[in-house]
């Protein structure tokens, strides 16, 4: 998958270079420009229409603030799904109105995330977002029912409070889509080696997912000593 190209929008001089920076740090994600107002936003967004002798700007995800000093985010978000424009919005604002909120939902924004926040909030919410688009991408031109739901749950991916203790939601993440790559099989000691962390960590991810029935976890025959298991994507299992 091509990398996300990220638009920022945020009129705070230190808080835009600051999501802009956090855009470069994360893997699989670019900066696509930053804007400071309305009126730039729609500057831009006119851009990526093309201009007689300019090639179009693309953008796959806009990081929007609510508050700008000439518009309000719900205000931005209506006229870009009202245009058509393909892009994803995740709302970054210090706005904690239940109303804003839930009409940021209805209006399609795909991430709430409310100021102020660390990196790691930050790199979870666009890490889960990376994940609904990487499912999304993927697929064909038709799908299912299970790679919809997939595709959502990403969306919500489990806190570290709902995971048993020691677990963590980023690498959680890591082990499941390098499962999902996977067209055969494989083993703790290959997924170790392939995320560098540990054959005991490794395994204990492996089993949380296979008994969460995410991951099929079958004997390995032919290796010598103490038993081995195998594990398989369990969508991939049922696809072959």
């Amino acid at each position: 998958m091509s990398a996300i190209r990220v638009l920022v929008v945020e009129d705070d001089p230190v808080a835009a270079d600051a999501h802009a920076e956090y855009i470069r740090r994360l893997e699989g994600f670019e900066l696509a420009g930053i804007v400071r107002s309305g009126a730039e936003l729609a500057a831009f967004l006119h851009l990526t229409g093309g201009e007689q002798g300019r090639a179009p700007a693309v953008v796959d995800l806009m990081l929007l603030d609510m508050n700008l000093p000439d518009a309000h985010g719900l205000d931005i978000v209506r006229r870009v799904r009202g245009l058509g424009m393909p892009l994803d919005i995740v709302a970054i604002t210090a706005v904690r109105d239940l109303q804003v909120v839930r009409s940021a939902i209805s209006s399609g924004v795909v991430q709430y995330l409310i100021k102020p926040f660390t990196y790691s909030a930050f790199s979870e919410k666009l890490g889960a977002y990376r994940e609904f688009r990487r499912n999304l991408v993927e697929q064909a031109s038709t799908t299912t029912q299970a790679e919809v739901d997939s595709a959502f749950a990403s969306l919500r991916p489990a806190t570290a409070a709902l995971l048993p203790k020691g677990l963590s939601a980023e690498t959680l993440r890591a082990v499941s889509r390098l499962l999902k790559e996977l067209s055969e099989p494989t083993s703790a000691i290959e997924v170790s080696e392939a995320l560098s962390m540990s054959r005991v960590t490794a395994r204990r991810y492996l089993e949380y997912l296979a008994d969460q029935q995410s991951v099929l976890r079958t004997p390995r025959y032919g290796t010598r000593g103490r038993p081995e298991f195998e594990y398989s994507w369990a969508r991939n299992a049922a696809d072959r």
